[in-house]
């Protein structure tokens, strides 16, 4: 029998373009040399070996292990047949890389070398991962990646140019919202827990809350008013946030830290009285009156009615927002959350000299509008000439 098999192997052809598959029994600086169970032994080249760069052959392979290769040329005076690993691995890539490509389906390599703006790794074909794509932070030293087993997706591929990018980045990007989502199932509205500040805009603060990411809208963050996020908070601010609503869907949480603190309507409302005369801060003017802020973040209603004792049109005629007043506490309605102002009735009798706002300055428009007759002049610029006479 085994002279039978040994006669057949001898008066058998191994011809050009054939796949062999061969058990590897040396390994020098320059060749692999292969038991196809031919009459003559196949050599793979170290060019041949990879179709990436290597130093030495056993990058690639050791002694036992099994290649398939294909046949380059046989050489009888030499009695060796030439084969080549990398075109063996390479016929059948490309079909595979595409359909992974199709599928998005994720795969592991081996990265092999770190070159300028990125990785390579051996898939059957040169496969390159730009430092873009490695992560989805900014990596600094690409070389600590080097001979590691990372986890990878095909996000382009052209084997006629012999191109095929893979990205690490969309991997995780993967992974990060489906843990995303394992959180966002988890969280209930009212909860409070415990998030650290991560960055501040101009309409509010993202705040993580173990692994998500929540807003923090402006008017959300404190009970008094704040022009920015920055006037009360910080990044890296540890901060106690009020789960407000979470929307899977659309990977969203809304917070707020104001809500997770004592309202001033608990605290602050207990100090003030009906009759009692105070400083504020008017925050917003409407048709029907000016909200005045007479504490942080305790807001009453100046009535138009109750601005000045002359008639007001519009509340923006004498007030202006930011301008800082006296009034009245007229009337107060803690479970409505509604304290009514007066600035007319705010101390009449007390000296005007001692305000720069509120009373004095509706009072001097007043003033002005009545001696002038609207036109700008006073009574002494119409009537000076008549005086004197």
């Amino acid at each position: 029998m085994a002279e039978d098999f040994q006669e057949t192997m001898e008066t058998s052809v191994v011809q050009e373009g054939d796949i062999v598959t061969g058990k590897v029994i040396s390994v020098d600086d320059k060749k692999v040399s292969v038991d196809i169970g031919y009459k003559y032994e196949g050599i793979i080249p170290i060019r041949e070996l990879s179709v990436l760069h290597i130093e030495h052959p056993n990058q690639v392979v050791q002694e036992g292990d099994e290649v398939r290769a294909v046949v380059l040329k046989t050489d009888d005076e030499a009695g060796i047949v030439v084969l080549s690993k990398r075109e063996a691995e390479a016929a059948g890539a490309w079909e595979r890389l595409q359909a992974l490509y199709d599928s998005q389906e994720a795969f592991d390599v081996v990265i092999q070398d770190v070159v300028k703006g990125g990785l390579v790794t051996d898939v059957g074909v040169r496969g390159f991962i730009p430092a873009s794509l490695v992560d989805w932070q900014f990596v600094e030293n690409l070389d600590d990646f080097k001979g590691k087993t990372v986890r990878v997706r095909v996000v382009e591929i052209d084997p006629e140019n012999n191109k095929l990018i893979l990205s690490r980045k969309a991997v995780l990007e993967d992974e990060r919202r489906e843990h995303e989502q394992e959180i966002l199932q988890r969280l209930t509205p009212g909860v409070l827990v415990e998030g650290t500040v991560q960055r501040l805009t101009n309409f509010g603060a993202f705040v993580d809350i173990g692994g998500v990411d929540g807003l923090v809208h402006i008017s959300e963050i404190a009970w008094h008013h704040i022009d920015h996020p920055s006037d009360v908070l910080k990044e890296g601010d540890p901060v106690r946030v009020k789960i407000l609503k979470v929307d899977p869907d659309a990977g969203k949480v809304s917070l707020s830290i104001k809500e997770a603190t004592p309202s001033p309507w608990e605290t602050a409302v207990d100090d003030l009285r009906p009759g009692q005369v105070v400083t504020g801060t008017v925050r917003r003017l409407t048709d029907f009156g000016a909200f005045v802020e007479i504490k942080p973040g305790l807001e009453g209603l100046v009535h138009v009615s109750q601005i000045a004792h002359q008639h007001v049109a519009t509340p923006s005629d004498v007030l202006e927002e930011g301008q800082t007043v006296e009034v009245k506490i007229l009337g107060i309605e803690p479970e409505r959350r509604r304290i009514s102002l007066s600035i007319k009735e705010a101390a009449p009798d007390r000296p005007r000299e001692r305000s720069s706002g509120g009373r004095n300055d509706v009072q001097k428009y007043f003033e002005k509008q009545d001696n002038s007759g609207g036109t700008g002049a006073t009574l002494g610029d119409l009537f000076g000439d008549l005086f004197r006479r």
